[in-house]
């Protein structure tokens, strides 16, 4: 997605990277490069500090390429919303979050508002937090379900409809974006669930993304739940569209359909959401494998039928159950969950789910 289209304020920001770059002589170059390097020595010892490092020195090259003051305006914008986002975040890193998506023009007064305000107080009822767009219609009503102290919002500056809810409104979690990359990235990395009620483009597009991320394995799994109006059938016009137009034509393949589900029941919706995480913790790659954290290690006979059920999506060698490897030394806090190990193939997402389920169903 094109950042200038997210804001009028950008048009600013389009015209000055046209403006003809500052020349920089050879000796400017020398002492930026000096000061990129001692940074990075003085960094070394400092923890995380060769990171720190790496970005301030990242900054520093675009003096050395010249780039344009539009082209840094959007850099350091962006890096100071990501920055504020996680630092706003980071307390709250070990409580589960399931981001709400909708339609900001749903009324009080409609049964997909309900639906969304239940879901949010069963979630919170759970032990879940809830992230919404801090928007109306469906955004307010998970918002006033969740209640404010529960409650993310992830508000996004538009010339129009974005008014914040009165629910999170001087919240201090709630953070105003001027991109919507930087604001999407934040909902899609600092959820542990989806869910979708009915909603226009925007809700589309957000759950277009998200299926797409979790299908290509640049997110790791969770579960997605599109939840519609007792009776109501907009996501399954939504699915027969899904299944005439793309599986049908062969762009997506028969797995993908097993990374969603949908309802028209608050209940099985928080069910999907949770029984996610019933056995099933996280994931981890290292070299080729795939490290799935568990609360419960299947036992031999469960492994067993694990390999012969699952074997297509094992690249060689076996399934195997293992403690903690070396490359999870920087996750101690997870030390004492068993691992389910093997070479995925990384491609059949929609086989990995059902392996997830399978070891959720898994007897206690």
């Amino acid at each position: 997605m094109n950042p200038s289209d997210n804001s009028a304020g950008n048009i600013e920001e389009i015209q000055e990277s046209n403006a003809p770059a500052h020349v920089i002589r050879r000796d400017d170059l020398t002492t930026v490069n000096k000061l990129a390097q001692h940074l990075l020595d003085e960094l070394e010892n400092v923890p995380d500090g060769d990171m720190v490092a790496q970005v301030i020195s990242n900054a520093l090259k675009l003096l050395r390429d010249q780039t344009n003051r539009g082209d840094i305006k959007l850099i350091n914008k962006s890096f100071k919303e990501l920055r504020y986002a996680l630092k706003i975040f980071a307390p709250y890193r070990q409580t589960r979050k399931v981001s709400i998506f909708g339609s900001a023009r749903t009324g009080a007064d409609q049964p997909e508002y309900h639906q969304a305000a239940q879901f949010g107080k069963l979630m919170v009822a759970a032990g879940w937090m809830v992230i919404t767009g801090a928007g109306g219609g469906i955004m307010a009503a998970g918002h006033g379900g969740a209640g404010a102290e529960p409650s993310f919002g992830l508000a996004i500056r538009l010339p129009f409809e974005q008014a914040t809810n009165d629910f999170i409104a001087n919240d201090p979690k709630l953070i105003n974006f001027k991109y919507f990359f930087t604001r999407k990235l934040m909902f899609v990395r600092s959820s542990h669930a989806i869910a979708l009620f009915p909603g226009g483009f925007g809700t589309m597009d957000e759950g277009f993304e998200v299926l797409t991320l979790v299908q290509t394995g640049k997110s790791v799994p969770v579960p997605i739940v599109f939840v519609d109006r007792p009776g109501g059938d907009f996501w399954q016009t939504w699915q027969k569209y899904v299944e005439k137009h793309l599986l049908r034509r062969g762009l997506i393949s028969p797995m993908d359909l097993h990374l969603y589900k949908i309802t028209d029941s608050v209940e099985a919706a928080v069910h999907e959401v949770t029984h996610f995480y019933s056995n099933f913790h996280s994931v981890r790659y290292a070299k080729g494998d795939i490290i799935i954290r568990l609360h419960r290690a299947p036992a031999p006979r469960q492994l067993e039928q694990i390999a012969s059920q699952f074997a297509d999506i094992n690249e060689h060698g076996q399934f195997r159950v293992s403690d903690p490897l070396p490359v999870e030394r920087d996750e101690p806090s997870l030390g004492h969950l068993p691992r389910l190990i093997f070479a995925f193939n990384k491609r059949d997402q929609g086989r990995l789910r059902q392996l997830i389920d399978h070891l959720n169903d898994l007897p206690a």
